[in-house]
């Protein structure tokens, strides 16, 4: 196939009006996760708890991943318009409770909050896409919104920095509010709901069992090791309820007369291999990723706003491989290559990542990061079109919430994981005490210490880091193996069947 058919319904005026709305949706929930990232040790410094910093990361992500499945299947069955207006209100609630938070622990719920609308932002975005744009055309889209969400990871770390800088880091969760307004207005006027309602039957309990399995399973992960011990009474009674509630989960699921997350799903090729390239990505990005900034600011004596300049070139590396992968799909109709180069590129520029230390100079540093969004350019855009061009419209919620189920899920758990890894790794440095007094100093107070004392900070959080570099370029080869088993089904130029919903 060298070259694609004219779609037979051409994407009109309101579709570009849904698609732009949708977009501005997608940069409220993908601003909010990268615009934390560089204030993060200043927030540590004015709230203390070091210990808790990959929680403000891991709250959005766990609660966003639980509730993720849920918003595809209640999409799918009750429409995806008054259902985006729940969670952007349940984003925004979040967003102004993580401004006026004076406590970690307030912060973390908060952002739990945040992550039970966040969740739904993306599933149902990405679900609309299949709702109005031919399977061809979507890689177009869907390398369009990595650029939104590309944009999104400049703009973040750069007014997270800015602002923890020059104003106060509670900022970086107000500055949600109009543009989740504008977001919202803007969807309510160009998706126009169908008028038809049908009676069906939610599958509670597989969300019950669901959400324990995750909960369970991140908290296990978060903290064993540290707060208790692997062997302990209470993590095995964790292993035993994530266990348990995982095989309940697969029971009901199997029974349900509407699954949240049908089970047949994981017959197909497409989607199980998808699945677990997701996974990876999602533990690499939200997990390995979230370090950077700590390293530049710690190790490198970077400002909160040069940490984020640095960052381009990862959006940078994203951008440009969406917008060609996006090319490639519609004019080749396949996409099987993509994810192959993508891993291969992850797998190379994690390892290089293990490099880092007080001496990598910026333009290595600038490569590195490079490398990487490349990679994840590549496969951004095939995870969410080969699915949906996989399945039937009717299942397209469920099948695209269930496939950003495992990518959140991988991010939940690299967090959760990486975060215990770079704790410990700090503490078997600077020993518990000095790992507490890091966290509480912040890099600004850090920079006005004595040239050894921040030596001693610099090789504690590089030694630290570098085992969450291997870890990750080990899974990106594992993610590469899985690519090789990938089915290439020919993206239709048929549009579906129009709903708005």
């Amino acid at each position: 196939m060298t070259a694609a058919p004219i779609p037979e319904s051409p994407i009109g005026g309101s579709t570009r009006l849904v698609l732009f709305s949708i977009g501005l949706l997608l940069l409220l929930a993908s601003l909010d996760q990268s615009i934390v990232a560089t204030a993060l040790p200043t927030i540590v410094a004015d709230l203390g708890g070091i210990d808790h910093l990959s929680w403000v990361v891991t709250a959005y992500i766990l609660t966003s991943t639980i509730v993720a499945p849920i918003y595809g299947k209640l999409g799918d069955l009750y429409g995806r318009r008054n259902t985006i207006f729940v969670s952007v209100a349940l984003f925004l609630l979040g967003s102004i409770l993580c401004g006026i938070a004076t406590s970690m622990t307030f912060l973390i719920i908060s952002r739990g909050i945040q992550g039970l609308g966040g969740g739904g932002l993306f599933v149902l975005a990405l679900s609309v896409v299949g709702d109005v744009v031919p399977p061809r055309e979507r890689g177009k889209i869907q390398g369009l919104f990595a650029a939104v969400f590309s944009t999104s990871s400049v703009l973040g770390p750069l007014a997270g920095g800015w602002l923890s800088e020059n104003a106060n880091w509670h900022w970086i969760f107000f500055i949600n509010i109009p543009l989740g307004l504008i977001a919202v207005l803007g969807f309510a006027a160009s998706f126009k709901p169908r008028g038809v309602r049908t009676s069906h039957k939610i599958d509670w309990w597989g969300a019950v069992t669901l959400t324990l399995a995750l909960g369970t399973l991140t908290l296990l992960t978060s903290l064993g090791g540290r707060s208790f011990g692997w062997s302990s009474p209470l993590a095995l009674t964790m292993a035993a309820v994530t266990l348990i509630s995982l095989i309940a989960f697969v029971q009901i699921e199997r029974r349900a007369a509407e699954p949240i997350l049908p089970m047949s799903l994981f017959r197909m090729n497409v989607f199980w291999v998808t699945s677990v390239q997701g996974f990876v990505v999602g533990a690499v990005i939200f997990g390995a990723l979230t370090f950077l900034p700590i390293y530049l600011q710690i190790a490198k004596g970077t400002s909160p706003t040069e940490s984020g300049l640095l960052l381009v070139p990862l959006t940078l590396g994203i951008v440009l491989a969406s917008a060609l992968s996006g090319r490639y799909m519609g004019r080749s109709g396949k996409y099987k290559r993509l994810p192959i180069i993508g891993m291969t590129l992850m797998t190379l520029g994690m390892a290089s990542a293990t490099i880092f230390d007080q001496d990598t100079s910026l333009p290595l540093f600038c490569a590195i990061l490079t490398l990487i969004g490349l990679g994840m350019g590549c496969i951004f855009p095939v995870l969410t079109t080969a699915v949906q061009n996989a399945v039937p419209r009717e299942a397209m919620g469920t099948a695209t919430a269930a496939g950003i189920l495992m990518r959140q899920t991988g991010g939940a758990l690299g967090v959760a994981a990486f975060g215990a890894l770079f704790a410990s790794g700090l503490s078997a440095s600077l020993g518990a005490d000095g790992a507490a007094l890091l966290g509480e100093l912040g890099p600004q107070t850090l920079a006005t210490l004595s040239p050894q004392v921040q030596a001693q900070a610099a090789q504690a959080v590089i030694a630290a880091v570098h085992p969450i570099y291997w870890i990750s370029a080990t899974m990106a080869a594992i993610g590469l193996l899985f690519s090789f088993l990938l089915r290439d089904i020919p993206l239709a130029s048929r549009r579906p069947a129009h709903a708005n919903e």
